[in-house]
Parts: C-alpha cells; structure tokens; sequence
C-alpha cells in the first residue's frame, strides 16, 4: 500500500464559505470536542482490516445462503470495502448521519451495523434493523447509528442527504453528513441538483462515489461527458474535490479525513471520487461475464483491497501473518454464527402488512359550527394557517420557489412570512422541484417540519420519483422506525385559461399512492382547518389548493379561529337532500351547489357531499347518504378515466349496491389536455349545465 500522498490523486478545495452578501464566514469551532483530522493508529488499522475482511466474507456466505434459497438477491461490495470503511473511520457514529447505497455493506459495518443485523436483513426476518423484512436486503438504514432508511431507485439519496445537512446548519450543530452511489448514479439529475445546492449553501456534505467503471454493464465512457466525475464537478463552486485510489485504504483514509474535518468547520461539502473495482456482479441477478472480458476482471483482481491491506499491515508491522490469520478465522466463526442465528429469528408477521404506511390516526378536537371572524379569502386563510403554525412549531420550515420576501409565491400565499419569520425559516429554493421535496425528506427525518410549495400542480412531476418512491415509503420500508412528515402545498385545477401547462388536476394521481394523505379543501375555512392539521400531522400531505379558489368571492367565508383544526377522513354536507346524493371536491363544489338549486325548482331534493380530503375517504358519509337518497352522481374535475370518481363509484357498488335505484352516474372532465382558448376550456371541464343534465337524468330514472 503506497502512501496516501502519492495515492491522493487530485485535489482542489473551495474558497472559503461566503455569507449572504459575499462576506467570508468565521469558521466555528466544533461543539463536540474539534474538527481535527482522526490519527491512523495501529488500533484503527487492525479495526478497519477487520471490518473489511468481514464485509468480504460475509458477501462470500451470502452468496452461499443464495445458492441454498434462503436468501433471494444479494448485491455486493466486494473491491468497495478500503474506500468505504477509510470514510466511515474518518466520521462520528452516532453523530453524523448516513445516507449509504446498496453496495456499502464495509461503511455500514464500520458505522455500526452488526455482521448480526446484516444478516437478519438478508433473511428477511423480523427482527432486522432496516426493514424487519419489508424491504430487500442490502438497502440500509439504522436508526441508532442514523444510517436513513434507503430505497432502490439509485440518486433519489443525494437531495436527502442536502436537505438533512442543511437541518444540521440550522440547528448549529457539526454534524456530517455521508451520501454514497457509484459513479453511474451521476448522471440522474438530481445528484447534480444536490451539488448545486450543497456547493451554494457550504453544507456539510461528503459525496462518495465508487467509481468501478460499470453501471451494471453501462462502461463510464457511456455516463460521463469527462474524464470522471471530478472532472464533470469542477464548475460547482464552494465544492471541495478529491479523487483518490480506493482500493487504498491508507490514501482514502487520508482523504476522507481531510473532507470530513472541512465540512465539520464549515468550510463546505467534498465530493470523493474513489476508484474502486467491483469483482462480483452487479447483483445476483447480473453475468458479469457477457459484457466483461476476463482480462479487465483480471486486472481489477490485481487491485483487489484485501490484500493490499493485508501487505501494509505487515510492511508497517501493524500484524504479524499470524494474527492477521487468526483475525480470518475469528471473523469467519462468528459470520456462520451470525447467519445460523439470524435463520432461528422469527419472520415478519403477514398480519403487520397493513401496520405501518400511515400515522396513527391523530385525534382532533373539532365542532363543526359557523366560523365568527372576518370573511376572509382562501389564499389569505392559507396564509394566516401557515403564519400561526410557525409560531405553534419553532422547527417548521417553509420554502419553494419565489415563496420568500415581499413576492410571497406567484400568488401571495405566503406573502409576509419572510418578514416576521426570517429568511432562515421562509426561504428561497432553486428552481428545481426534485430539489424541493428531496431537501424536505432530509429536513423532515432530524424533526423539522418543511412546508413547501410546488408552484404549479403540471410540474410537479420531477418530484413525483421522491414522493412516490421516498417519502410515501419510507414509514412502511423502515418498519415504522424512519417517518418524514410533511407538506406539499401545490396550486392545481383549470378554469382560469391558464392552457395545457397551468390547469392540470393531480389528484387522482397521488390517491394511488399508500402513504401520501391527500387534502382538497373547497372554501377558506376548510382550506385553514385543514392547512393547520396537515402541519400537525405525523404522514406526509399533499395539500391541493385550487387556483380558481384563491380570491372567488363563493368561497369566501368568516375566518376561523387559530385553535380550529378540521379532523382529516371528516366529509361535509354543504346541502342537505332527500333524491340524489352529489358526492364532489375542491371547485366542482360550488357546481354542483348551483346545479343542485337549478333542479330544486323542478321538485328534485339533491344533496351535496363536500369530501375534503381524498386520503382518508369518508367513505361512511358516502354510504350514509346514499342510503337516504339511493341514487348518487361523482363529480370532480380530473379527467374521467383514471378519475378519483371511479374509486368512490367502486365502493359504492361495492359497499351499497342494494341501497342504489339507479346506476352511479360521473361528471368529469373530457379525457384531454386542458386548453387555452375559453370556448374549447369550457367544453373540456366540466360546467354545471353538464351537472344540472346528469341530475335530471337520475331524477328520471
């Protein structure tokens, strides 16, 4: 093993932190005891060759298990280990956080986990620290040594890792934080959105990549338009860069140190390339050999770290050959104990699948009467929610984009806030919304409580990867340990000629999706009962605001109290009715009220159901009100195929069919785009005279 000199390959270290008018910052000293780089002591290397070999072996009888079919995937680190365990060596477990990916089985060893855990992880048993069997083995997580629950889709960890240091910033703490991929998750977008933010902002971030030349079978001359990563991230200013051999433990021990003590001064976030060799296949399910000639395995053997270790232990006279042979046979007992262990654990329970996607139902006191204050406008009611939840929740957050200062979002929701609360807690964000709501995962899962807006609900599709396959997940792959509570607030629905890209209605998507709650209010008050207990919920929210309720006078109503919270799954009848029930949401409300007095006149009693939220449903005030009726109408503005409707018209043929007198009818919006001139917007949503014409129909009937 050379010297970590020599083996350090490049390095450039950013100018020092600037201030928000370009003022260098003071470097502060760390409260738990210095910054100062870690020694190589004998001690530390002998620990560090015993979690490599550890790691290496139990990839070795992983693979075994998987032969016997009590294992069904593995995915390896082997030729990973030198680089993984220098940098965890170089951190503080316990106290620094950990975003790892899939192949850093040797950093989770050495942050940590027990070979014990590993493998009750791989087999799936209950008693597994990062998913007690829910998830697949190799995707670590750990609560006591705040290794964050990981997830499949590679780079959605970066903008997590982002928004868990910037929590670390703002609660003045020197915490670091780890994120790890190889070098092909360097292409996904969102690693470079993560670099932009942690460079702009000085974040205490260290960015491994494990550079082994493959993506699965995608070579890094398909990935890079570089050299390598280093290169590529060179235009990221305030990014501390180093490239290092490693299959070096020594060298990257070096350099993980002088990374690790910057970010913990404040001197900014470092990106590590290490150039590592992968010798196993990508995973169990990958044949290396059809894309990779044996002499380029060959090579990679060469540079195998093990070994390499092994020799500067005994160069340095750190272990005698003897002792590095009992530290083989020691680790190699106590893997096979480990794995006879781990197969007596108990298997999760099948009746626990349904245990963990949400909260438990949070109780909340709520009378439904007339609020008694001044009329007020839903987007001045969303304002004042948000306003007197900060000063409910000292570790609530606001950000998106063009939300702070006197702008106050495109449509003045949060205008003000800035102002009384501070640019630390209502901010800015780049344009970028994978951004928004990656950060909110990596605030939300250290205790804050991020309350970001999505501008419009047609974009806010770069984050749907983190919505859908991170935040909505992470209670239920964790086992319950790891929650990221949140709100999204976006601005959604048409009528306002705002064409293709300013009108779409989402809801429907995200109603498919276990662990997102879904709130649609229709008039002020709802909209700030509701804002107000999705601030207070433990589940992530996604908080639907129509554009075309922001200032409409019918929405309008008294302004309710700040101690008013509306309970979520509570439906509400706005129109009491014997004939039809209408069951709708956000604008169609209104609707459906005007076709609902237009058919009045002709004798026909409709009753008008204001769901509010889509996740939890009230499906009890549905069914109740059919039962009274026995004929019902959905409507909603979402396209009619693929519609929320379609659910609600399921349940009820489902849960009511005796109680129906007619065949359940749906108003909805024209399975197309929404366009931009008036007369075409009007054919293609729903009007009320399409209401009025169902209603008619049914009272026929």
């Amino acid at each position: 093993m050379a010297s970590g000199k020599k083996n350090a390959l490049r390095s450039h270290e950013g100018a020092p932190p600037t201030g928000p008018n370009g003022k260098t910052n003071g470097e502060k000293p760390s409260p738990k005891g210095g910054a100062s780089e870690p020694a190589l002591t004998p001690k530390r290397l002998v620990e560090a060759y015993r979690t490599m070999f550890t790691a290496r072996k139990t990839d070795d009888k992983i693979l075994i298990l998987l032969k016997q079919g009590k294992v069904f995937f593995h995915i390896g680190g082997s030729g990973h280990e030198a680089a993984q365990v220098a940098t965890a060596s170089a951190m503080r477990p316990g106290h620094d956080w950990a975003y790892p990916y899939y192949r850093d089985l040797g950093f989770s060893l050495a942050f940590g986990y027990t070979v014990e855990e590993i493998f009750l992880e791989a087999l799936h048993r209950a008693t597994g620290p990062s998913s007690a069997g829910f998830a697949m083995p190799f995707h670590y997580g750990h609560k006591k040594w705040r290794i964050v629950s990981q997830s499949s889709p590679t780079g959605t960890q970066y903008l997590q890792a982002v928004g868990t240091a910037l929590g670390a910033v703002r609660e003045g703490t020197d915490e670091v934080v780890y994120v790890a991929s190889g070098e092909g998750s360097t292409s996904e977008g969102e690693f470079h959105e993560a670099l932009n933010w942690a460079a702009r902002e000085r974040l205490p971030v260290i960015f491994l990549i494990q550079d082994n030349k493959y993506a699965i079978s995608v070579t890094k001359k398909e990935q890079t338009a570089a050299d390598s990563i280093f290169h590529l991230a060179e235009g990221y200013v305030g990014l501390n860069r180093y490239e290092v051999d490693g299959c070096d433990f020594a060298a990257s021990f070096e350099t993980a140190s002088r990374a690790v003590a910057g970010a913990r001064q404040g001197k900014g976030p470092a990106l590590i390339l290490a150039h590592t060799v992968r010798l196993l296949p990508h995973s169990s399910s990958d044949d290396q050999r059809k894309y990779r000639p044996e002499a380029d395995l060959a090579k990679d053997r060469t540079l195998d770290p093990l070994p390499r270790m092994e020799e500067y232990l005994l160069r340095t006279k750190t272990l005698t050959a003897a002792q590095i042979k009992a530290i083989q046979s020691e680790v190699i007992a106590r893997i096979d104990r480990a794995a006879d262990r781990a197969e007596e654990e108990r298997q999760q329970d099948p009746d626990n699948l349904m245990k963990h996607i949400y909260a438990p139902v949070q109780a909340v006191s709520y009378t439904p009467s007339v609020p008694e204050g001044e009329k007020i406008v839903m987007v001045d009611a969303i304002n004042h929610a948000m306003a007197e939840e900060m000063e409910r929740n000292p570790k609530m957050l606001i950000y998106g984009e063009d939300v702070a200062g006197e702008k106050g979002g495109v449509f003045t929701a949060t205008k003000g806030l800035t102002k009384k609360f501070g640019w630390d807690r209502v901010f800015n964000s780049p344009l970028a919304e994978a951004s928004i709501v990656g950060t909110a995962f990596g605030l939300a899962v250290r205790g804050f409580k991020p309350v970001v807006e999505i501008q419009f609900g047609d974009y806010i599709w770069p984050a749907f990867m983190q919505l859908r396959d991170e935040v909505a997940m992470l209670r239920f792959r964790s086992n319950n340990d790891w929650t990221c509570p949140m709100v999204v607030r976006v601005a959604v629905g048409g009528y306002i000629h705002g064409g293709l890209y300013h009108s779409q209605s989402i809801d429907g998507f995200f109603t498919h999706i276990p662990g997102l709650r879904v709130v649609f209010p229709s008039n002020s008050a709802d909209a700030k009962g509701l804002l107000k207990t999705a601030c207070r919920s433990d589940d992530p929210v996604i908080f639907c605001e129509h554009k075309g309720l922001y200032r409409a006078s019918f929405a309008t109503t008294p302004e309710p109290g700040a101690d008013v919270c509306i309970p979520f799954g509570l439906a509400s009848t706005v129109k009491s009715g014997a004939d039809i029930t209408i069951v709708t949401w956000g604008m169609m409300v209104q609707r459906s009220l005007e076709a609902a007095r237009s058919v009045q006149e002709s004798g026909t009693d409709v009753e008008v159901i204001d769901l509010r939220t889509l996740n939890p449903l009230d499906s009890d005030a549905i069914l109740a009100s059919l039962r009274k009726t026995g004929k019902m109408l959905i409507v909603h503005e979402d396209t009619l195929t693929g519609g929320f409707g379609a659910e609600i018209a399921a349940i009820v043929a489902a849960e009511g069919f005796r109680h129906l007198d007619a065949p359940i009818r749906r108003v909805a919006a024209k399975d197309a785009p929404v366009p931009y001139g008036p007369g075409l917007e009007n054919v293609m949503l729903p009007q009320t005279a399409d209401i009025v014409k169902a209603l008619e129909e049914l009272a026929a009937f």
